[in-house]
């Protein structure tokens, strides 16, 4: 429950009356400064006009007046050029923090926008937070710290005597949060002071997520008869599943939280201490879909003595094997692949169409790589056989990948520029920075492959026989709904006779269309039966953000969700009406939040590479800030900005979600997936944010 909402008092009244004065003030400025601007554009009109009759006066005078007429059009146009016109605040909403710093000169009130704009008579300064250097000390200082900043060549001191958020809406005032007050207007226009739920701070959640050295719930000490003593960590339904017989395939299913992963290294840690010389650490492997999880399952598997096993991304180990099957030492890869070609290059649509379109060929040792190249480029650039892709994927796959398809696989066929032009002096083709003049240009896309055809040539090649890699004694896929059916395929052929494996995975947590189902999953593995683990109990996420993730599912959630294991704070709800009123939110809630518990674990998860890359650069001079790109986490204590493509897998004390937006997170499938997987990493407290349109995912949400 959240504390009642407060009566104002003569201090609370006051500020709100200073922050209203001060709001009308500046409207007053820019209305002022609109009616000048109108006027300038009236003189700039008028100055078009005159520069028109003296062109025709040029085209008929006197070779003798031409000076005097060029002179004056040389002045209508430097005054023309005078004219540009000024982009002003708005005045619905012309700022959203107000900064009031005491120095050398006296006291002075800057307000942060995103536009600059300056009444000094008014006593009027708006500021660029972006990029006005004073605005660093909003960011760096707290109410009453006295700062020092150097701003270009010029120390500058003194006082932060006022720092408040303010949301102004329509231009009306109708928030002023100074620290923990917040003041808001209600719907009938009353003020009030606003009670502090549990939902609006962040707080006792350090250590809530797993630690490298600690796994599973500590619930199956009674089951635990063996002298693998590690298996007492976990509960009883998760051990039954890692006592699964090692010849046996494993299917451990389950929602975000419930311990696949637990069981999943558990299992190989079971498997490799029961059975040592049978199952060597040498010859298992660990296959994640990212970065970060790999990183995360080595230090979990550390302790338990596998130190050695292979733990690869899905691209790490796709370009091993494929170097290894083909017997090439390196393998020229395109340096990105647009989305649409991604996702058509991955749908089960593909396999089956190509399957269709290879038939039965001959056995053969002699199959080269170029060879299954040149016909897999001949099938992607048959519009009539994407076309049959497109059609087959029902609704998964857009037209539009297939123009994107044929326009990419052109430029991947093209003659190198460097063999185009290999008559030329070598000097002339690097540019000033040292790059070879295709770099970062398309023509760099020339006889490249891009890795998802990697296991797909692999496929192909398959079909004339054994591909010729080294079998693996037990293989564990974690995320096994983010595998491809070519990689699945290629994991087949590399299993031994009793095919050991675990599979781990939840198809709720896909992020990205084309999931084939767990039966075809396990047929590409050649597994006919497979022991079956359904995890009931999310043990992760407390019971608030079990709710949400399955009303964000929506029609794709279980019918039968899993049980969360316990109640915990609710979900902290919160809206503005721009993004940068969003931001400096976040940023004052995760300097309080790392002041009071700096060994806590904070994932900051946007919906997009830049996305977060743009909230970082508000935080990024804080020393416990960090940008995590490609899956580079460090797991220690302070928060991590990134976004959904680096987190599957892992969790934190608390979670953060910046732009849970419509335009981020519309009412798609897919939306629904990327929003689940972002939601389920938290293990204590989750915030949802937003900034002008929420997000219909969660629009209609009632705790």
């Amino acid at each position: 429950m959240g504390q009642p909402e407060q009566e104002l008092s003569v201090e609370d009244r006051a500020l709100i009356a200073e922050e209203e004065a001060l709001l009308e003030r500046v409207r007053q400025a820019i209305g002022l400064a609109r009616q000048a601007a109108a006027g300038r554009a009236l003189d700039t009109r008028g100055l078009v006009a005159q520069l028109q009759v003296l062109r025709d006066d040029a085209s008929t005078a006197h070779e003798a007046d031409l000076p005097h007429i060029f002179t004056q059009m040389n002045e209508a146009r430097a005054l023309m050029e005078r004219q540009t016109p000024v982009t002003l605040p708005d005045p619905q909403a012309p700022y959203f923090a107000h900064l009031r710093l005491e120095g050398v000169t006296g006291e002075r009130d800057y307000l942060l926008g995103r536009t600059t704009f300056a009444d000094v008579s008014a006593g009027v300064r708006v500021i660029d937070w972006r990029f006005a250097p004073v605005a660093r000390v909003f960011y760096g200082y707290e109410e009453g710290d006295a700062y020092e900043e150097s701003f270009g060549d010029r120390i500058s001191e003194g006082t932060v005597t006022a720092r408040r958020l303010v949301v102004i809406e329509r231009g009306v005032l109708t928030r002023v949060s100074v620290g923990a007050r917040v003041l808001e207007r209600a719907p009938e226009g009353a003020w009030r002071r606003a009670g502090m739920g549990a939902a609006a701070l962040l707080a006792g959640g350090t250590g809530k997520a797993a630690r490298p050295e600690f796994l599973g719930v500590g619930k199956g000490q009674a089951l635990s008869a063996d002298a693998f003593g590690v298996t007492a960590l976990l509960d009883a339904e998760q051990y039954e599943a890692v006592s699964t017989g090692a010849d046996e395939p494993l299917l451990v299913l389950g929602s975000a939280g419930s311990g696949k992963t637990t069981v999943a290294l558990h299992r190989l840690a079971k498997i490799a201490f029961d059975a040592p010389a049978k199952y060597p650490p040498a010859r298992t492997q660990v296959i994640v879909p990212e970065e970060g999880l790999a990183r995360l399952s080595r230090r979990l598997l550390a302790p338990l003595g596998l130190g050695r096993v292979s733990v690869q991304t899905l691209e790490a180990w796709s370009l091993a094997t494929a170097r290894s099957v083909f017997s090439v030492p390196g393998i020229k890869l395109a340096p990105e692949t647009p989305a649409l070609v991604s996702r058509l290059k991955r749908h089960p649509a593909l396999r089956r169409a190509l399957a269709a379109r290879v038939g039965v060929p001959k056995k053969s040792t002699s199959v080269t790589l170029d060879r299954l190249r040149t016909r897999l480029t001949d099938a992607y650039m048959d519009r009539r056989f994407l076309e049959s892709v497109v059609t087959a994927a029902r609704g998964e796959l857009p037209l539009t990948a297939i123009e994107e398809t044929l326009e990419h696989t052109k430029l991947q066929l093209a003659v190198p520029l460097s063999r185009a032009l290999k008559d030329y002096d070598p000097e002339s083709l690097v540019t000033v920075d040292g790059k070879s003049i295709e770099a970062d240009t398309p023509d760099a896309l020339a006889e490249t492959l891009d890795l998802d055809d990697l296991p797909i040539l692999m496929f192909l090649k398959g079909q004339h026989g054994p591909l010729g890699a080294d079998r693996v004694a037990h293989i564990v896929l974690d995320e096994a709904e983010d595998f491809s059916l070519f990689e699945l395929y290629v994991v087949g052929q590399l299993l031994g006779e009793g095919r050991s494996c675990t599979l781990a995975g939840d198809e709720m947590q896909q992020t990205t269309s084309g999931f084939a189902g767990w039966s075809a999953a396990l047929g590409e593995l050649d597994i006919r039966d497979a022991a079956t683990c359904r995890l009931q109990v999310s043990y992760r996420c407390p019971k608030p953000v079990v709710t949400l993730a399955q009303h964000v599912l929506g029609p794709l959630a279980p019918a039968a969700p899993a049980r969360p294991g316990r109640d915990g704070a609710p979900v902290g709800f919160h809206h503005f009406p721009d993004e940068a009123q969003t931001w400096l939110f976040l940023g004052d809630a995760l300097r309080d939040l790392v002041l009071r518990e700096p060994h806590a674990s904070v994932g900051v998860i946007a919906s997009s590479r830049d996305a977060a890359e743009s909230f970082y650069r508000v935080i990024a001079d804080m020393p416990w800030a960090r940008l995590v790109r490609d899956g580079e986490f460090s797991f220690e204590p302070g928060v991590d900005v990134t976004d959904v493509d680096n987190v599957k897998g892992l969790e934190f004390d608390y979670v953060l979600l910046p732009d849970v937006t419509a335009r981020a997170y519309p009412s798609e499938d897919d939306a629904r997936r990327r929003l689940h997987v972002a939601v389920t990493r938290t293990s204590h407290q989750l915030w949802v944010l937003s900034s002008g349109v929420r997000s219909p995912l969660v629009r209609h949400f009632s705790p």
